[in-house]
């Protein structure tokens, strides 16, 4: 069992963050994939049996956005310039294996946090939430991004250790193992499902 300690599923929040497929193409392709999102469907359906909240975080650009951004933003000025994310486009929309349902919370962010561009953390707070379950792709971006932002919130943190992941395995590696590890408690899904159980 894990050390993580217990968690009351009422007050909690699975973050489902950049599940799209635009950014699955950067997770290899076949068993990989499939196996990471069947994870997350898992997770996604053991927090709802209990009754805790599934809040999907989705990258996606209105021509305003796009035209709002400056040259010397190194990560988003290229998908600015090349029309890149449309909020509208198939390829920008939540994995439909994932697919929300009525009374999640979803919100579209223009940034690489869950939290800087979009009213999640109002949202959250509004229905009592004060522990987060993490998982997203890509580790290095919107987890990385998200965990900070959260922790420096005051929110309890788990990050989900198989439901995120990341092109570049070593940073994937440091983050989850040197740098998490002071701001969030590192489970599994096996271990959500249990701790969600122990609630029970």
């Amino acid at each position: 069992m894990s050390t993580a300690p217990a968690l009351d599923p009422t007050h909690t929040a699975l973050l489902v963050m950049d599940y799209q497929p635009a950014i699955l193409a950067f997770v290899p392709e076949g068993e990989d994939r499939n196996a990471l999102l069947g994870r997350v469907e898992g997770a996604i359906a053991d927090v709802r049996a209990q009754g805790g909240t599934i809040a999907y975080v989705r990258v996606g650009f209105t021509d305003a956005d796009w035209d709002a951004i400056p040259a010397s933003n190194k990560s988003f000025a290229p998908l600015a310039q090349h029309r890149v994310m449309h909020h509208e486009d198939p390829a920008a929309a939540i994995h439909e294996r994932l697919a929300p349902q009525d009374g999640d919370i979803i919100v579209r962010k223009i940034r690489y946090g869950g939290m800087s561009t979009t009213e999640l953390d109002q949202r959250l707070r509004e229905r009592g939430i004060t522990t987060l379950v993490v998982s997203g792709i890509s580790t290095s971006g919107v987890v990385l991004s998200t965990v900070i932002d959260a922790a420096d919130l005051d929110y309890q943190l788990y990050v989900l250790s198989d439901g995120v992941a990341d092109p570049d395995t070593e940073v994937h590696n440091v983050l989850l193992h040197k740098v998490f590890p002071s701001r969030a408690h590192i489970i599994d899904t096996a271990e959500l499902h249990a701790l969600l159980r122990a609630a029970a």
